[in-house]
């Protein structure tokens, strides 16, 4: 597993620029600091059909992440670990409404791309037999 990050091209749709909305920049010591490899990145990046639903996916792991996650207090240390799972519902809820707008807009997933399509097969007045 890679872990980079070049902010000089942020301006490119790619693996940096997502790196950087995501806020997982500092790759120093990427096994300990970083969230995402290069590769988990790339995959998404190419497997998905826009940049926020890319986006959205990779939110939505680190979420399943940091699920398990607790706070811990021992003497007097303590973590607050469930303070930045708050932050990243946050963002995921704001991406899914965007998503799902934007997917309704499109007709996307919903069927309503204008493509010959199979009528349902559940329709209302299916039991109305006065027709």
């Amino acid at each position: 597993m890679t872990y980079s990050y070049n902010p000089s091209n942020l301006g490119e749709r790619g693996l940096d620029r997502m790196r950087f909305e995501l806020g997982d920049t500092f790759v120093a010591e990427s096994e300990k600091t970083a969230y995402l490899s290069d590769e988990e990145i790339s995959a998404v990046l190419d497997s998905s059909a826009s940049w926020k639903r890319a986006k959205l996916r990779l939110v939505e792991t680190l979420l399943h992440r940091f699920a398990y996650e607790v706070d811990t207090k021992i003497k007097e240390a303590e973590w607050k670990l469930n303070q930045r799972v708050d932050e990243w519902q946050a963002l995921y809820k704001r991406l899914k409404g965007e998503v799902e707008a934007e997917e309704l807009m499109d007709g996307g997933e919903f069927g309503f791309t204008g493509k010959k399509v199979r009528p349902p097969i559940f329709y209302v007045g299916i039991h109305d037999w006065r027709q």
